[in-house]
């Protein structure tokens, strides 16, 4: 008789899928300033990527406009994406000495995490945040 262990799901990562104009331009964006390294381009043009770093990554999807309205988006302030992080400040640094846009600086929230959020080419905000220990 065959047995079947039983084993509980867990959840390993997530890629958060961006939206992009110019995947390439993504791809080089996140690979040169944000220290992220291209798994693939796929199609000619490309019109789909994978970027990594550490435990994180991106998806890149081509669309030819914008999926979230960009006024929207700039006045409150629309997160793409969060990504914990250990060692904020170096990583906001290393980020900061590279020229990096920032939609926000590396601040103190009032329930006491430090984040920090950066703007891609295409608007996208990606919030970068003090892991808990």
């Amino acid at each position: 008789m065959k047995t079947t262990a039983t084993v509980s799901p867990r959840l390993a990562c997530a890629y958060p899928q961006l939206h992009v104009s110019d995947v390439e331009r993504a791809g080089k964006f996140y690979v040169d300033l944000l220290g992220f390294k291209l798994v693939y381009l796929y199609g000619t043009p490309p019109f789909y990527g994978l970027v990594e770093r550490d435990g994180a990554g991106f998806n890149f999807r081509h669309v030819d406009a914008p999926v979230i309205d960009p006024v929207l988006r700039d006045a409150e302030s629309l997160i793409s994406a969060s990504i914990p992080v250990y060692g904020i400040e170096a990583l906001h640094d290393e980020m900061a000495g590279r020229g990096v846009p920032m939609a926000q600086s590396l601040t103190e929230q009032p329930w006491g995490g430090r984040d920090f959020i950066v703007r891609d080419p295409d608007g996208n905000l990606i919030c970068f945040g003090e892991a808990s220990a």
